[in-house]
């Protein structure tokens, strides 16, 4: 262990933590009583924006405006980041008059960002700030300018941004969000944008995207022998076999775990027949039903159960979903 590790004061360490929590906590939670007109006013501008959200700023504005692009664009709101240095030296070309600028500095001073307002202005983008001074270059050349004011940054010295970035951060989260609120966004929606996602998938796979079907599973008249039964489960490579009557359509469920309990019970029982041993009216899923919705249907009183048969509207079965399926597809 170096020396520097065997020197830390653990309760010091702690205090200071908490004391940076405090402060940064405080900063957020004073930006409630400053929303007004103006937060109205930019939710107005980028719902009714034609064309792109563009948000910008320099260093740490630049991190907060990079994450807050994903969160807009994740959440209903196509949005890009332009670098101001780089927009002066040709990337102003992104913005058109359809699009509007969220820029993102605390002293809306940064000097690469004030440099290309007045072009912006041409353009005739309108201009959403968030800025620590109200009375900065950038707030005169904004539309709606939200103020992150911070009474004291959580660096001791005051100077590494730190408060007033999580104030900055939390104040364009919120924005998204009273947009996406706005314009009605749905899961659904989300999930369409998030295919990979684990929502995604529980929100768009369906049981019939998952499900074994045609030579995958087992399918026996009510008739058949316990054994013959075992045999159709094997060949299938399956845990289960749908039991059908004679007009196909399903009447039980035998797992390869009533077979064996049979079996415990009598030792004959593989000359029993399907109908001795099955599950009478066992649960069961549609294949145009939510893959997720499979996973409900096969939790009975929190014990988690294999698989369930699948059916048609006429109750034949078509396939059958397996909880080790819906596992590796991600909805677990």
């Amino acid at each position: 262990m170096n020396k520097e590790l065997q020197q830390i004061d653990k309760t010091s360490v702690l205090i200071r933590a908490k004391e940076v929590l405090d402060i940064e906590s405080s900063a957020v939670a004073a930006l409630s009583s400053r929303l007004g007109d103006d937060f109205v006013r930019a939710v107005e501008l980028i719902v009714g924006c034609k064309g792109r959200l563009v948000i910008t700023g320099m260093g740490k504005s630049g991190a907060i405006g990079r994450k807050l692009a994903g969160t807009f664009s994740s959440t209903g709101t196509p949005s890009v980041f332009l670098h101001p240095a780089e927009g002066v030296h040709g990337d102003l070309g992104v913005l058109t008059q359809d699009d509007v600028l969220l820029a993102l500095s605390y002293s809306g001073e940064s000097d690469e960002l004030v440099s290309i307002l007045p072009v912006i202005a041409r353009i005739g983008v309108d201009i959403i700030s968030i800025v620590g001074n109200l009375e900065s270059t950038l707030a005169r050349y904004s539309q709606s300018v939200l103020d992150v004011n911070v009474e004291r940054e959580a660096c001791p010295f005051n100077l590494a941004p730190t408060a007033s970035t999580t104030a900055m951060l939390a104040l364009g989260d919120a924005l998204a969000l009273a947009v996406m609120q706005v314009r009605r966004f749905t899961k659904e929606d989300f999930a369409k944008i998030h295919p990979a996602g684990s929502l995604g998938r529980r929100l768009l796979l369906r049981v019939s995207d998952v499900m074994r079907a045609g030579d995958a599973i087992a399918v026996v008249s009510e008739d058949a022998l316990v054994r013959d039964v075992l045999f159709s489960i094997t060949k299938a490579h399956a845990g289960s076999a749908c039991v059908v009557d004679t007009d196909g359509m399903l009447s039980g469920f035998i797992t390869d775990g009533d077979i064996r309990r049979a079996l415990l019970k009598d030792e004959s029982a593989l000359q029993l027949k399907a109908s001795d041993i099955m599950t009478r009216q066992p649960r069961t899923i549609s294949p145009n039903r939510l893959a997720a919705e499979g996973l409900k249907q096969m939790d009975i009183a929190g014990k988690q159960i294999g698989e369930i048969p699948v059916l048609d509207e006429d109750g034949r079965p078509v396939g059958l979903l397996m909880m080790k399926d819906l596992v590796q597809a991600g909805i677990f």
